[in-house]
């Protein structure tokens, strides 16, 4: 399949669309995409496709919040219309955009899935992930998340 843009199965930054790497309905190898329009701040990050195979794009909301608990921090994001990220979210946004964050600790969304009140956080100075306790006080940034 060919971008109807640029006629090539590259990206044309000048059109505003991308390739992805999705099956689309006809169970062809690529979808072009469009890159949506962006409020001021914000950064997109990626086309994702979730756990249930829906696809969407990972927005990065402007603003790093200092260091506060699991439970506060997700209560941030919230309260200015996003969502902490995902684990897998926060290893693509360290790859990505590293630089639009203080060489600190970021906590995810997700909790540990076997130790009551550990949560998982991503190292923006060494890129590492790990678990510590919720009670913690770590940066935050948010995330939110634009179905395709």
């Amino acid at each position: 399949m060919t971008c109807p843009s640029c006629q090539s199965r590259k990206e044309n930054p000048n059109s505003g669309l991308y390739h992805a790497d999705f099956p689309d309905q006809k169970g062809q190898d690529m979808q072009v995409l469009e890159k949506p329009p962006l409020n001021e701040g914000e950064i997109h990050i990626a086309a994702l496709t979730d756990a249930n195979g829906e696809l969407y794009h990972l927005i990065l909301l402007p603003g790093d919040n200092d260091d506060a608990t699991h439970a506060a921090q997700i209560e941030w994001a919230q309260s200015i219309g996003g969502d902490l990220p995902t684990r897998v979210e926060q290893a693509l946004l360290w790859e990505r955009a590293r630089d639009q964050f203080k060489k600190d600790w970021y906590w995810s969304n997700e909790t540990h899935h076997s130790e009551s009140g550990w949560a998982w956080y991503q190292s923006f100075d060494y890129g590492t992930q790990g678990d510590y306790y919720e009670r913690n006080e770590f940066r935050a940034r948010a995330v939110r998340r634009l179905p395709i």
